[in-house]
């Protein structure tokens, strides 16, 4: 089942909106289990959430570079228009044509640097307990199961610092988890 949702989850990077992805990435995440409760995100993280994947990498490549040739045609409106309020038009167009452009290409580098990134991992040890420090004799905090996604936060030699959906905090072993 890890193996499952693991392939699941590096396609759900590729695609966010993907129904089929994200339909079987449910189902295999019910198979497993831990229930663990997400903490609520605030609205605005939500709706900028849902902005952002709104669109795949290439995509939001794709419309900034199409923003790029508005831009490029309002300046040369811009320059050969005859009229003051045409010239007006094409520069005010322009600038937010331009400002557009920007953002999109902005998110299409955000969204790409994000997929090369490594800050996921799924357990694929059948049980594995999450230890307050990274070593095998500190405190034992929780128990986390075969499948379950977390968060890495950070590495101490051979140790993940890990962060559930729930905000728990803990240190396993690098070897009970693979990177998404």
């Amino acid at each position: 089942m890890a193996h499952t949702i693991l392939y699941y989850e590096k396609a759900r990077k590729l695609d966010p909106n993907n129904p089929d992805i994200l339909h079987n990435l449910r189902i295999a995440n019910s198979r497993i289990p831990d229930r663990i409760e997400d903490v609520p995100e605030i609205f605005l993280i939500r709706w900028w959430n849902t902005f952002y994947d709104l669109f795949s990498v290439n995509t939001w490549a794709k419309i900034g570079i199409g923003l790029f040739i508005l831009f490029v045609l309002m300046g040369g409106l811009y320059f050969t228009g005859r009229g003051r309020k045409l010239r007006k038009f094409a520069f005010w167009t322009g600038l937010t044509v331009l400002a557009l452009t920007t953002f999109s290409l902005g998110l299409a580098a955000q969204k790409y640097h994000y997929s090369k990134k490594v800050n996921e991992a799924i357990v694929f040890s059948p049980s594995v307990t999450v230890k307050s420090a990274p070593n095998k004799t500190s405190v034992d905090l929780f128990v986390v199961h075969e499948g379950t996604r977390v968060k890495i936060t950070d590495q101490a030699g051979e140790w993940y610092e890990i962060e559930i959906a729930n905000g728990s905090i803990g240190w396993l072993p690098q070897s009970a988890v693979e990177n998404i």
